[in-house]
């Protein structure tokens, strides 16, 4: 009898560990101490911008989708391990283009070129810079994406009055479309007390899309255009010429520029919010994502006061890209919500109508692009200037190399605008850094 209950007691042990084992096995704990179950897809990215896209797609789905958001900064560091482990590593993640071409052509992301996928298929369908951003150096589809971020100048139309004569967008486009009108204009916004920009960083968009050409080409050459080496001059001329506010992008002076006139020092220095000179800003060189993230936060009470122009070439400034991790084991129900986010002519619809993303999908473009107006613009149909400026934006000018060379630029840029380095130091100096950086770039 003592026996048999032994055994009895065993059984019920190892069954009871079983079951447990099951248990835990089936999910993962979430954050608020809760147990997540085998449908719970995991998303990662360094916005919130796929908060609600993902309450939209549980809706449909009835499934869970948890969001992990990483700040940008970190954002590389923190997920490149989890990827080439697969532990805690999500289903689904975004990507920047600053570091996009890192990734492509390693085996993160799901190759969308292929069955079950066929995302070859969907070329023609996308804006052309946006869908070659996606690939790999094969040609194979990696990511994709929903919105498109050509820029543009947003400008305040009571100065464009007061001091160019018109606030038309055309007009003022017209009066810009050259580095000699840009400094025209330049002249005659000091002349009122105005400033054309609030730094000189302003222009490297313009710098960036003049003459497109990938920094590195097929050779591991570094392509140095005039129109890189023409930023030293174009910066140095801003600041000589005292177009600018010395308000430094992302500066707290930046931001309180869009509002209306601030502190005015005449130096680099930061800016003293005591100093009895005033001046303001006219213009920001900024992306589509600027207006909604960036000016309308900071100059809410300048509503209906802004219009948005062309300067003297196109440019394109971020945006984030979408794939299925290559180690998911829910790659069905990942590509069903990257299918959502970058295709599904219904979402897309309501998702460009609620938010003022400007989508790279051209289907849903030609349906709702000529009903925009949007009145932080006073009335201007954004959507429509901004999609024309997609157009001319050239695809495969981006590299792995971009954001670091970008950067050792306009550190060199601002030494030489500085007066700390000629324009010759300054050059040779970047090469330099270059090769330190990237032995393998061969420099002038």
């Amino acid at each position: 009898m003592k026996k048999r209950l032994s055994w009895s007691l065993l059984l019920t042990l190892i069954l009871g560990i079983a079951l447990l084992a099951g248990c835990s096995d089936s999910g993962s704990a979430s954050g608020d101490g809760e147990k997540e179950d085998d449908d719970v897809l995991k998303v990662w990215s360094f916005t919130d911008e796929l908060k609600e896209p993902i309450k939209t797609f549980e809706e449909k789905n009835g499934v869970k989708v948890e969001l992990t958001i990483v700040p940008i900064a970190d954002y590389p560091t923190k997920l490149k391990p989890v990827l080439e482990s697969g532990v805690g590593a999500p289903d689904v993640f975004t990507g920047e283009v600053a570091f996009l071409k890192q990734w492509t052509d390693r085996d993160y992301w799901e190759n969308l070129s292929q069955e079950p996928y066929n995302a070859d298929e969907l070329e023609g369908d996308y804006i052309d810079y946006v869908y070659d951003l996606g690939k790999d150096s094969e040609g194979n589809v990696k990511a994709l994406s929903w919105q498109t971020t050509p820029g543009g100048i947003f400008y305040k139309r009571s100065i464009a009055k007061e001091v160019l004569g018109t606030d038309d967008p055309g007009q003022l486009g017209e009066m810009m479309s050259s580095w000699d009108g840009l400094f025209e204009v330049g002249e005659q916004l000091k002349a009122e007390g105005y400033r054309l920009f609030p730094d000189e960083g302003a222009i490297r968009w313009f710098a960036k899309g003049e003459d497109p050409q990938p920094w590195v080409n097929e050779d591991d050459e570094l392509v140095m255009t005039d129109a890189k080496l023409n930023y030293f001059d174009h910066a140095k001329k801003l600041r000589e010429k005292d177009y600018t506010a010395f308000a430094p992008e992302w500066s707290p002076s930046w931001n309180a520029s869009m509002s209306g006139p601030i502190a005015y020092n005449g130096g680099w220095e930061e800016v003293d919010e005591n100093a009895s000179d005033k001046t303001e800003v006219f213009s920001y060189a900024l992306p589509t994502w600027g207006l909604h993230s960036v000016l309308k936060p900071n100059a809410e009470d300048t509503s209906g006061d802004w219009g948005v122009t062309t300067g003297p070439v196109p440019y394109f400034w971020g945006g984030t890209w979408i794939g299925i991790y290559s180690g998911s084991e829910k790659k069905d129900l990942a590509w069903d919500f990257v299918k959502m986010m970058t295709h599904d002519e219904e979402f897309l619809t309501d998702w460009a109508k609620e938010t003022g993303d400007v989508l790279s999908y051209k289907p849903v473009n030609e349906k709702i692009k000529d009903d925009f107006s949007e009145p932080f613009l006073n009335g201007q149909n954004n959507y429509t200037f901004f999609l024309d400026q997609a157009k001319k934006i050239e695809p495969g000018i981006v590299t792995k190399y971009d954001q670091q060379l970008d950067t050792l630029l306009g550190g060199q840029v601002i030494e030489y605008v500085d007066g700390k380095k000629t324009k010759e130091e300054a050059i040779e100096e970047f090469y330099k850094q270059v090769k330190n950086a990237y032995p393998e770039i061969k420099t002038p």
